[in-house]
């Protein structure tokens, strides 16, 4: 089932999130049904804040990212195979130089930005059965991971931003959070009349 995907603006974004028992309700469902919803967007990560729940749940499936012709045939084939869900999930360590890429986000439409993060980090996070996993990730997928963590601290890419930047895109986020904003996917907005 696609869930509508919260906008910007609505404070469960804000909430940092809860660790999930492996008794929490259909959880599997939920799962199955945030993978649907992201694939319906064109996502490559959806966070659980995102449909609205401020639970530690986040999946990601970097695949779109493959045909990226400037990079190497082993990051593609990287990104080409990594689909998971990190449940509980924890970054134990980032390190490495910053460095910039052009970032959006699903509760953020149409506005896109250069955000720095460190290449390469350590994730101990559970899996849909519960199994407990560290490990390593860089690049491209260390960014995605990165990305969704932040929602479960949440924290968005816009944060990140300098406060000239954040001045600069004040007004787009304010009609987004009003639903003033053309797009092709299901959201929920907090200030809305406006539904989609």
């Amino acid at each position: 089932m696609i869930l509508p995907i919260i906008a910007y603006g609505d404070p469960v974004l804000r909430k940092k999130a809860t660790v999930v028992s492996s008794n929490y309700p259909k959880l599997k469902e939920l799962i199955a049904n945030m993978y649907e919803t992201m694939y319906n967007a064109y996502g490559v990560g959806l966070a659980a804040p995102q449909i609205g729940l401020a639970i530690r749940v986040f999946l990601v499936d970097t695949s779109p990212f493959a045909d990226d012709e400037l990079l190497t045939e082993e990051e593609q084939q990287q990104l080409k195979d990594f689909k998971c869900t990190f449940i509980n999930a924890k970054i134990l360590v980032e390190e490495g130089d910053d460095w910039a890429f052009n970032e959006g986000c699903l509760s953020i439409p149409n506005i896109r930005e250069d955000v720095f993060r460190k290449p390469i980090i350590k994730v101990q996070y559970q899996d849909e059965e519960f199994n407990e996993h560290v490990k390593e990730f860089d690049g491209l997928l260390a960014r995605v991971i990165q990305h969704e963590y932040d929602h479960i601290e949440g924290v968005l890419f816009t944060d990140k931003l300098s406060s000239f930047k954040k001045r600069l895109i004040k007004a787009k986020l304010l009609n987004i959070s009003k639903g003033n904003i053309d797009i092709d996917y299901k959201m929920r907005f907090p200030a809305a009349t406006k539904k989609r």
